[in-house]
C-alpha cells in the first residue's frame, strides 16, 4: 500500500494541519501492513504556475514544458494507491502553492471533452492514465469557530477533481488552538478521534459515531472567538483607528495570556456573586484582575477592584501549569506560587476554567461514572456499636442484615476495599458475638480494629482511606494524583483513626459501668464534632499551604 502525503501548507511540518494528518497516519498504520509513505512539502519544492499553453496536450502529450519538480510529483500520483491532502484554509481555498500543483496536473489529462455518470459541472477531460481504486483523503483546519460553512470552495474543487462524494474529508475549525499548549489536554483528545478515524480508514471508512467527534467545536463559539481576538495582543475597541489617529498599541504576552485565560471562563459556573481574581505576576512585575460575572469575564489593568482570591506566581509557572507541564497542586506544594484571599475558586478552578466545558458531542453510550459512598462503609460499624449495646443477639442478627443488603447498594455506587472489610469484619465479629462471647471485650476491640483499618490506610504506598471517598468532589480519580489532596487526607485519616483507638480505651470502661447500654449513643458524640472539624479542615488546610505557611 502506497500512501502519497501532500503538505500544502507553507508552515510545512510546523502546521495545524499537518498535526491531525500525522494523527491521521497514526491510525492507519495500525491497521494497514506493508506500507510505503511518501511526503511532499509543497513549500520547499519548485512549482512554478501553469502557463496554460497546452504545450502537454499537443506538442509533448502528458509532459509539461516547464522543468521543475512537477514531473516528479505526478509520478508520484500515479505511484500512490492512498493520496492524503493536508492544508489550512486560505481565503475559503487551498493556499496559492497547492493550486499552482492542482493546476499543473494538466498534463495527466486528456484533451478530449467526456460526459459521465460521475461527472460534476458542465463538460470534462478523461484521464490519461487508469486511477481506478485509487483512494484520496483530504485533511485541513480553519481559523473560524467551525469548519461548517467554510468549506465550500474546497468542496466544489475536490468534486472536480475527484467525483462528488468519491473522497474522505476531515475538516477542523478552531485550527490555532492546536498550537496553544494551555488547551494540550483539549486539543489531544481531539488528535485521538483523528487518530480513531485513521484507524477506521484503514478498515474501509469513518463510522458515523467517529465523525459525530470530528464534527465537534474544540470550544464554544463565544470562548473560541474570545480566546483568538485576545491572541492578537491589540485592545479590540481601539482597533478600528481612524486614519489621522495612532495605530492600537501591542499588549504585553502576560497580558494577552491573562485575557485568554479569561476568555476560558465558564459562565454557567457563576457562584450568584461576583468574583474578582487578581494575577500578580512576579517575575515581570505585572497585575491584572479578572471580573467573573454572570455575564462573563472582564479583564482590569488597573487593579482598580476589590480582589477576592490574589494569586502570586512567576508567569513563567503559571504557563506551565496552564500547558499541563506541572500540576497546579504540585507547584503550590513546592511554594512555586500563593494564594491569598478566598482559596475556593482555587478547588473548583476547572468548573470555572476548565476546557471540559468544549465537549458538544461524546459518545451517547458512555456509562455514567460511580462515586463511593462513605456511609456503605460506616453504617454496619454504626448499627454494630449501636444496635449489640442495646441488646445483644438483637443488635448482632440486625448488623449480619446490614451487611447482606449492603452488597445490593454497589450497583449504583463504586466499592472500596474498606467496604468490603468493613462487611467481613462486622459479619464476623457479630457472628463470634452470638455464639457466646462476651460484648464488653468485642465491642471495644471492634473500635480497635476500625481504628487501626484507619490508621493502616496511612502507611506504605497505601491511599489514605479518606481519600477514596473525598475524591468525589475533587475531580475523581484524577485528585489521587494531587499531593495536596493527598497530604490533607494524610492527616484526616490519622486524627480519625487514632480517634477510634482512643474510643476502644472509652468503651471498655463504659461497657463496665451502669450505663453500659447507652455506649453507642455516648460514642457518636465524639465522631460528630470530628466530622464538623473535618469540614472546616478540609477547606482551611489548602488554604494555610497556598499561602506559603
Amino acid at each position: 500500500m502506497n500512501i502519497l502525503v501532500i503538505n500544502g501548507s507553507p508552515k510545512g511540518a510546523g502546521s495545524n494541519s499537518y498535526r491531525l494528518t500525522t494523527a491521521f497516519l497514526e491510525g492507519m498504520k495500525q491497521e494497514l501492513q506493508d506500507i510505503q509513505i511518501k511526503e511532499l512539502l509543497i513549500s520547499r519544492l519548485d512549482i512554478k504556475p501553469c502557463l496554460g499553453c497546452f504545450s502537454c496536450w499537443n506538442r509533448t502529450p502528458g509532459q509539461c514544458c516547464i522543468q521543475d519538480d512537477m514531473r516528479q510529483i505526478i509520478q508520484d500520483l500515479l505511484w500512490a494507491d492512498i493520496t492524503i491532502w493536508s492544508f489550512p484554509l486560505y481565503y475559503f481555498t487551498v493556499p496559492g502553492p497547492l493550486k499552482n500543483l492542482i493546476d499543473r496536473q494538466l498534463p495527466m489529462l486528456l484533451p478530449f471533452m467526456e460526459e459521465s455518470e460521475e461527472q460534476v459541472g458542465n463538460g470534462n477531460h478523461p484521464s490519461r492514465y487508469d486511477m481506478s481504486g485509487k483512494r484520496t483523503v483530504v485533511i485541513s483546519t480553519c481559523g473560524f469557530y467551525t469548519a461548517e460553512g467554510n468549506y465550500d470552495g474546497v468542496y466544489s474543487l475536490f468534486d472536480h477533481l475527484c467525483g462528488r462524494e468519491k473522497y474522505t474529508t476531515v475538516f477542523c475549525g478552531q485550527g490555532e488552538l492546536f498550537r496553544v499548549p494551555e488547551l494540550s489536554a483539549r486539543t489531544n483528545e481531539y488528535l485521538s478521534y483523528v487518530k480513531q478515524a485513521g484507524r477506521e480508514y484503514g478498515k474501509g471508512g469513518i463510522s458515523a459515531e467517529t465523525q459525530e467527534l470530528l464534527n465537534q467545536l474544540l470550544l464554544p463559539r463565544e470562548v473560541f472567538e474570545a480566546c483568538a481576538d485576545a491572541s492578537w495582543g491589540i485592545d479590540k475597541s481601539s482597533a478600528k483607528a481612524g486614519k489621522n489617529e495612532p495605530a492600537a498599541r501591542k499588549e504585553s504576552d502576560t497580558l494577552v495570556f491573562t485575557r485568554q485565560m479569561a476568555a476560558l471562563y465558564r459562565r454557567e459556573s457563576y457562584p450568584g456573586r461576583d468574583l474578582v481574581l487578581e494575577m500578580y505576576y512576579t517575575d515581570v512585575d505585572e497585575r491584572y484582575q479578572i471580573l467573573l460575572g454572570k455575564d462573563g469575564s472582564h479583564v482590569y489593568t488597573d487593579a482598580s477592584l476589590t480582589a477576592t482570591t490574589k494569586i502570586e506566581t512567576p508567569v513563567t509557572v503559571w504557563r506551565s501549569i496552564a500547558a499541563g507541564e506541572i500540576r497546579g497542586d504540585t507547584a503550590i506544594m513546592q511554594g512555586l506560587y500563593r494564594v491569598k484571599g478566598d482559596f475556593s475558586l482555587m478547588l473548583k478552578w476547572d468548573s470555572y476554567f476548565g476546557s471540559s466545558h468544549a465537549k458538544a458531542a461524546q459518545t451517547k453510550a458512555a456509562p455514567s461514572q460511580k462515586n463511593t459512598n462513605m456511609s456503605i462503609m460506616l453504617i454496619p460499624w454504626i448499627v454494630l456499636w449501636t444496635a449489640s449495646a442495646i441488646h445483644k443477639q438483637w443488635g448482632c442478627l440486625i448488623s449480619i442484615g446490614v451487611c447482606a443488603l449492603v452488597p445490593l447498594i454497589f450497583y449504583r455506587n463504586k466499592k472500596t476495599v474498606y467496604d468490603i472489610l468493613t462487611n467481613t469484619l462486622v459479619t464476623g465479629i457479630s457472628i463470634v458475638m452470638l455464639a457466646g462471647a462476651s460484648e464488653k471485650w468485642l465491642l471495644p476491640l471492634s473500635f480497635l480494629i476500625f481504628g487501626s483499618m484507619w490508621l493502616a490506610s496511612c502507611f506504605g504506598k497505601w491511599v489514605p482511606l479518606t481519600a477514596h471517598y473525598s475524591l468525589n468532589d475533587y475531580g475523581g480519580e484524577d485528585a489521587l494524583q494531587n499531593p495536596l489532596f493527598l497530604k490533607t487526607n494524610h492527616i484526616l485519616t490519622m486524627l480519625w483513626g487514632i480517634l477510634y483507638l482512643l474510643t476502644s480505651a472509652f468503651t471498655w470502661f463504659l461497657m463496665r459501668t451502669p450505663v453500659s447500654s447507652l455506649t453507642g449513643l455516648i460514642n457518636s458524640v465524639l465522631p460528630v464534632f470530628m466530622g464538623i472539624f473535618t469540614a472546616w479542615f478540609q477547606r482551611w488546610y489548602p488554604a494555610k499551604v497556598a499561602r506559603g505557611r
